[in-house]
């Protein structure tokens, strides 16, 4: 027979290892959300490639046509491409980990279990979107008959990166989201403000040219310029080279978020079930 002991700050200690003992729970979430996200829909998972696809079809327009922003020796739409794909995995996990609590806001207030399972669900969910659209550029790739560079076998390191960096904001939003329901409307601003702040219609090194070095150091304090420069050196490689000083400023602002997110999120954990 199994007792339950009732053990003041015991919850706190076992965390990490609750984490561990709850990890069905983690799978349930993220295979529910995909189900969710496709029902009843006519085209179903290929909804993960007319989107890229639609906005590759924007960007390439506004960027490639209308703005005529070089390419580097490349084609156009696999420079696109190689932004979009992780920009568009960050946004989407960070609007949905952004609302993950909230939307399983009946289940929070009523079971026990570390919360940290939700947004982290909702990043796989993503993550999972992301592999699906990989498919569209693996398409590019042969159209386009390119040989993509041999520092392809790095690519593992940028997606954990981008991994991390979602998570890490997610957990921000996640987390002020309960207890500030405004964020609702800010982050689809974010999202939209961030595709054109990010380069994904254009090379970082652009940023170099007109504001110098210092410039670009000071862009790369967004963490993404660093996941879609490694990115494009990885499968394009090409003339352009990785801007490495970026990269590293990129992996230690995401570490940061990643420590404060968890941070604050555990810091107001406990009171979720009050405020939901």
């Amino acid at each position: 027979m199994n007792e339950l002991i009732i053990e003041a700050g015991r919850t706190e200690r076992q965390y990490w290892r609750d984490l561990w003992k709850y990890r069905e729970l983690f799978y349930f979430l993220a295979w529910r959300d995909l189900l969710v996200r496709y029902k009843q829909t006519t085209v179903g998972v290929a909804w993960s490639l007319i989107r890229p696809f639609l906005t590759l079809v924007v960007l390439t327009v506004v960027f490639g046509k209308l703005g005529k922003m070089p390419s580097g020796g490349v084609p156009y739409p696999l420079l696109v491409i190689c932004g979009l794909l992780p920009w568009q995995f960050f946004s989407t996990a960070l609007s949905e980990s952004g609302n993950s609590l909230v939307t399983n806001s009946n289940l929070i207030s009523k079971v026990y279990f570390p919360r940290l399972v939700v947004p982290a669900s909702s990043v796989i969910t993503s993550f999972v979107d992301f592999l699906i659209s990989a498919a569209f550029l693996v398409i590019l790739l042969f159209w386009y008959h390119f040989v993509p560079s041999p520092t392809i076998a790095l690519l593992p390191l940028f997606v954990i990166l981008a991994v991390a960096v979602s998570f890490g904001v997610g957990l921000w939003i996640a987390a002020l989201m309960v207890e500030y329901r405004d964020f609702r409307f800010i982050v689809p601003f974010i999202v939209q403000f961030g595709l054109y702040a990010s380069p994904v219609g254009f090379w970082s090194s652009m940023v170099s040219e007109r504001y110098g070095e210092h410039g670009r150091l000071l862009y790369s304090l967004n963490p993404i310029v660093g996941v879609i420069d490694g990115f494009r050196w990885c499968i394009l490689g090409g003339e352009q080279t990785l801007y490495w000083p970026g990269v590293m400023v990129s992996v230690l602002g995401t570490i940061f978020l990643l420590v404060t997110g968890i941070w604050y999120f555990r810091k107001t954990e406990r009171t979720f079930a009050d405020v939901i």
